[in-house]
């Protein structure tokens, strides 16, 4: 461990006691520690493993010392890990954030569970931060400003931000002169869950594409061009987020779409598979190589041309089927392709229910009935309410009393609105030892048991994985949701055995979720793929905490897609009726 990695622990511990409001002086030695690392010149490791007293270093007491040597010794400090029970570390992004200090973090956190930049930015968008005291509309535009500057630093978007950022400069590019389509490729096309910068393509009248370009160039959310040409353009949008143009003809178009869209291993893969048969695929199309002639001599669009106008007449010039995008990872879709094995993947029309989600029970912003009207214009045969349950007492946790209590408020409702079937559950919170923080006399009366870990998301991987083993063993469990905990871009996934737990969720008949919300998607693409080939059914839930956290659902099936799943794979594509005889298989 370098002396910047022991700088950066205290640092965050330091952080971490000043959001939790500890002594002053007791941060202040952190920090003053931090100075006298930061000064070193000989690793902090090697004078420890000579023996040296770090105490005579200027600013480091006995207790730093000690945390010091525990850090290098196991990689860890134990007082860390108490005060990171408490107040989540992502919390420490906020105080990165001008007008956002440890006290407003922490007000933040305790009011509104912020606990990251994206939560703060939902928060902002939803208008609860302006309400809270201490927090202005002035202040709230100045904290929106900075997550703006903060995003541009960390170079990858959200695929549900991508979106939201590329609807302007689309409208925009509708009034280009001569544009005859218009496609987003890249992996926003192949629906992946983060987005390092955008890919346009563009068909034109002619050749010479340069009018497009212009209008492209000309897009008002821009905060700056990078190139421009005939055929190509390259934005840097306000955001910070890169959006490339190129302008092809009708007959490359199909071609290109699907150079564009890559994966670059995918494109590789069956541009090798085509040099073996004499043919030369490129963004311009797939020709046949003149006998003798040196492929790399060749002009772009030089030999027979044989497809290039459409992706479909791509891949069956090359002897393959249509590849959708959301598979184009090469992790077999070529060979499955190339036998007419693809799966028939999952769609949106196919799900039939959502069997996560919260209401104002505890930390949802509406009621019962209407989370329950909202599923029932989505057309869904059944939903699950799942608030959380005691140990999140932050957010009025249900206790047991209180989990009766909510039984009848779902009895009235389920009257209220027959045309969906509402089903009783709670969002089990998985404590740390891996025992479930409700009774077995209140499990045993659910319609439907979802566990989840919320707390001590620092416990190394052995321990971790035999909380969730313990867990998803228990004979009530029917889902474990979000398995990995992770945030995109702000989280990163506890440490776990992911093949452990699947392997034991196939064992005991448990589904796993994928974790719709665009700040999760939790399982990966990965791990649902693995799921799949160990007969794990998976649900994709949305985990929503309003009518609108409904709409997310489109984001899980899209996982579901990457991860090769069929609707017979996806446990809430069911009927009402073969969810029921599901969750009767341990009865």
């Amino acid at each position: 461990m370098e002396n910047l990695d022991v700088a950066r622990t205290l640092t965050l511990l330091a952080d971490l006691l000043e959001i939790q409001g500890a002594n002053p002086f007791r941060i202040r030695a952190y920090r003053n520690a931090v100075n006298t690392v930061n000064g070193l010149s000989r690793p902090l490791q090697s004078m420890v493993d000579a023996g040296e007293d770090l105490t005579e270093l200027p600013g480091i007491g006995k207790n730093v010392a000690a945390h010091i040597e525990e850090l290098l010794a196991t990689g860890s400090i134990d007082r860390l890990r108490e005060v990171e029970a408490e107040i989540p570390r992502s919390l420490v992004e906020l105080m990165a954030l001008p007008g956002v200090g440890p006290k407003k973090a922490k007000k933040l956190f305790e009011h509104l569970e912020v606990a990251s930049v994206d939560d703060l930015a939902a928060a902002i968008e939803a208008g609860s931060v302006e309400e809270l005291e201490g927090f202005g509309a002035r202040s709230v535009e100045k904290i929106g400003r900075a997550i703006e500057s903060y995003r541009q630093r960390t170079g990858r978007f959200r695929i549900d931000e991508v979106e939201k950022l590329m609807a302007g400069l689309l409208e925009h590019m509708e009034g280009a002169p001569g544009l005859r389509r218009l496609e987003v490729a890249g992996s926003f096309r192949r629906r992946r869950e983060t987005i390092g910068d955008v890919d346009l393509l563009v068909e034109g009248a002619g050749e010479d594409g340069t009018e497009i370009v212009e209008h492209f160039n000309a897009f008002e959310g821009a905060a700056r061009a990078q190139a421009a040409g005939p055929t190509k353009g390259s934005l840097v949008l306000e955001s910070g987020l890169q959006v490339d143009l190129r302008v092809v003809p009708a007959r490359s178009f199909g071609a290109a779409l699907m150079y564009f869209t890559g994966s670059k291993d995918h494109n590789v893969n069956i541009r090798t598979r085509a040099v073996r048969g004499g043919l030369r695929v490129n963004e311009w199309g797939v020709f046949r190589v003149p006998e003798g002639a040196d492929p790399e001599e060749l002009g772009k669009e030089d030999g027979e041309r044989l497809a290039g106008a459409t992706e479909e007449e791509v891949y069956a010039a090359l002897g393959m089927a249509w590849v959708p995008p959301v598979l184009r990872e090469n992790r077999g879709e070529v060979e499955a392709s190339l036998a007419d094995e693809l799966p028939v993947l999952v769609s949106l029309d196919d799900i039939r229910g959502d069997l996560q989600m919260h209401s104002t029970w505890s930390d949802g912003k509406v009621s019962i009935e209407e989370m329950a009207r909202a599923c029932a214009a989505r057309g869904y045969e059944y939903m699950a309410i799942t608030d959380h349950s005691q140990a999140m007492a932050m957010v009025q946790g249900l206790t047991p009393e209180r989990t009766r209590a909510q039984w009848e408020e779902i009895d009235r409702v389920r009257e209220q609105v027959p045309e969906i079937r509402i089903l009783r559950s709670v969002e089990v919170d998985i404590l740390r030892d891996g025992s479930l923080d409700l009774p077995d006399d209140v499990l045993e009366k659910l319609d439907l048991v979802v566990v989840s870990v919320h707390s001590f998301m620092d416990l190394d991987k052995k321990a971790m994985t035999d909380r969730v083993l313990r867990a998803i063993a228990h004979p009530a469990v029917d889902i474990l949701a979000h398995p990995t905990g992770r945030q995109l871009g702000k989280r990163d996934p506890y440490a776990l055995d992911v093949e452990a737990v699947l392997e034991a969720a196939a064992e005991h008949s448990v589904a796993v979720e994928l974790n719709a919300n665009p700040r999760r998607l939790d399982l990966s693409d990965v791990h649902v793929h693995r799921a799949k080939e160990l007969g794990v059914p998976v649900v994709v839930s949305t985990d929503a905490h309003s009518p609108r956290g409904l709409d997310d659902m489109r984001f899980g099936v899209d996982q579901a897609r990457r991860g090769w799943l069929g609707s017979g794979d996806v446990l809430n594509t069911r009927s009402t009726a073969e969810l029921a005889r599901w969750l009767e298989r341990r009865a």
